[in-house]
């Protein structure tokens, strides 16, 4: 398939700014280069935030409307990149100057497909967060494509169709796994598999983890995990989880380090398995939320089962702040967690959408519902505090919320929006 592709300089159509002035917007250096953010845990290192979320304090800089998507922005030092879905028909990326929201350049491509089984609901937009690694972007899209596009230019570089190139399935659900970049591999989860392919040329390095999808009857059932890196008793590891395990990887061949199959009625992982200790915290689709210590002896690895409860965290990824997991769950309250033990702390009485991204400093959290709502609370292990709310869309936002320094960025179903504290 061809790719067509756009290259616009000065265009200012369907965007609104809002007070906007050169000295009010600088970027500064901070990024959010990837899903969840530079660390891939939804921590934000620097800025301040304020106490509140009103008008006066969280201001909406600018607006663009945009064809639909759930893939959450990702910010250089000087561009935001968003995703989308045109027609039913293609995808593509946009880049917009981060100050303005002027558009820097576009690159489109034939590839959408229509979503099966429980995700039709939903609509069949673009779903991954792209991946900013120097001057690559990485964008997956849905007919289990992987896209390597020039950050300055929007040039495609490479890509990797896993479709054809494994004679595999599509995925019910679409490539909604967002893409890891470690050293010079992008690790991607597949319709039935876990790849690592050369970022420079797109090339399969390996391919491990390979299973038969459980999907409908002409598509595979596919994953729904982001992967993750992480360093366990002193080794390197890619962690995964996909709808039969949660797994250890090594980086440079594929060797599978550890496994823990799951259970027929745990209906597998939606989130990405996070460390904590020398151990991993996850919860299943359907059952329960657990963590599962990892020894290390002669040079091999067994994981094991630790404490459990019956919460059930579903699709939204929580924060870990000290010893301590904030999440959102299943039926749309909000929980705390001791992971040392699995104790519940407190759950919340309200409920806040079916679900939310969130994002952490110090001892604050900002989570942004898919009903439009952006809460900050208060990191407090004894009890829930919701220090303020504000209704910022009318639209949907399923997209994961961006921050980079004073900038907040909300991908609503058919715009982005950039805020800025005060």
């Amino acid at each position: 398939m061809a790719i067509a592709r756009l290259m616009v300089s000065g265009f200012l159509a369907g965007v609104v700014l809002i007070g906007a002035t050169e000295s009010s917007l600088q970027a500064g250096e901070e990024t959010w280069p990837q899903w969840r953010g530079p660390h891939r845990d939804g921590r934000v290192s620097s800025g301040t935030w304020p106490d509140d979320l009103q008008g006066a304090t969280l201001v909406q800089r600018w607006r663009v409307e945009l064809p639909p998507s759930y893939s959450g922005p990702v910010v250089s030092a000087d561009r935001v990149f968003v995703t989308y879905t045109r027609d039913k028909k293609f995808e593509g990326v946009r880049a917009l100057d981060r100050r303005s929201g002027k558009q820097v350049w576009k690159a489109e491509w034939e590839g959408a497909m229509k979503v099966a089984g429980l995700g039709t609901s939903m609509g069949s937009w673009i779903r991954a967060t792209p991946t900013l690694d120097g001057k690559q972007l990485f964008v997956a899209g849905m007919p289990d494509l992987l896209v390597c596009l020039d950050h300055k230019s929007g040039t495609e570089q490479w890509r990797a169709d896993f479709h054809a190139r494994y004679k595999t399935p599509l995925p019910e659900l679409g490539f909604v796994s967002s893409p890891l970049v470690v050293g010079d591999g992008v690790y991607s989860q597949t319709a039935d598999s876990f790849v690592k392919v050369d970022k420079k040329t797109g090339k399969s390095l390996w391919r491990s983890l390979v299973r038969k999808g459980k999907g409908s009857e002409k598509m595979g059932q596919g994953s729904y995990s982001s992967p993750d890196f992480a360093v366990i008793h002193g080794r390197p590891q890619l962690l995964v989880a996909n709808i039969d395990a949660i797994a250890g990887v090594d980086p440079s061949q594929g060797k599978v380090l550890w496994k823990r199959v799951l259970d027929s009625y745990d209906q597998g992982c939606i989130l990405a398995p996070i460390v904590y200790g020398n151990g991993i915290f996850t919860s299943t689709r359907a059952s329960r939320t657990g963590h599962y210590p990892l020894s290390y002896r002669k040079k091999q690895f067994a994981i094991s089962d630790g404490w459990k409860n019956k919460l059930i965290v579903y699709m939204s990824s929580p924060v870990v702040i000290g010893d301590f997991v904030y999440a959102h769950l299943k039926n749309g309250r909000f929980a705390c967690v001791d992971l040392r033990d699995g104790k519940i702390n407190w759950i919340s009485k309200g409920t806040f959408g079916k679900y939310c991204s969130m994002v952490w400093r110090k001892d604050r959290i900002l989570a942004l519902t898919n009903d439009g709502r952006l809460l900050l609370l208060h990191a407090d292990p004894k009890r829930f505090v919701l220090a303020d709310s504000r209704k910022i869309s009318s639209s949907e936002t399923w997209a994961h919320l961006a921050i980079a320094g004073q900038q907040i960025f909300v991908r609503e179903r058919n715009a982005i929006a950039a805020y800025q504290w005060k």
